[in-house]
């Protein structure tokens, strides 16, 4: 069985990363979307609720599953028996970045491939960043998000007002 983890923070999961968990699960026997646990990183939600609004997500893709992670990607890879590490790039400017990572995690375990995976160009511009954004400031998220992302963004962002 051929396996694949995504990892990333996914705060929250975009359409843009499900276009690549869709692919990636063509491709794979198995894909787990792994939610990292960055304690460096302020989030918007916990690991846990974003591992909750990935698995509502991908619940229609059987050979998907949801996880969190801490600790090195590498390791992380060799528990979970996975072949391959699927990254997401949406322009030439994450490249550089994600050309990086991926050779030092290459340096560390030389077994586990990277696999860089574009999505589609009507997602090329959504990013969980702006996403965000978007929603604190009451905007319309709902082509950019899951619907179950849309709702958790809209609930989070209502307690924060006045």
């Amino acid at each position: 069985m051929r396996t694949a983890i995504y990892p990333g923070s996914f705060d929250p999961i975009t359409n843009g990363h499900l276009d690549v968990i869709q692919r990636a699960a063509k491709l794979f026997d198995r894909v787990i979307v792994a939610v990292a646990e960055n304690e460096s990183k302020q989030s918007l939600f916990t690991p846990a609720e974003r591992r909750g609004l990935v698995a509502r997500s991908v619940e229609g893709l059987p050979t998907v599953e949801a996880d969190t992670f801490t600790g090195l990607l590498v390791d992380y890879v060799e528990r979970r028996s996975g072949d391959a590490i699927i990254r997401g790039l949406r322009a030439v400017s994450d490249f550089e970045f994600e050309f990086q990572l991926a050779l030092m995690n290459r340096k560390l375990n030389e077994r586990v491939e990277t696999i860089f995976m574009m999505p589609k160009d009507a997602y090329t511009f959504i990013s969980s960043r702006l996403v965000k954004e978007i929603a604190r400031l009451g905007g319309d998220v709902s082509s950019f998000v899951p619907a179950e992302v849309r709702i958790a963004l809209q609930t989070r962002f209502a307690k924060s007002q006045p």
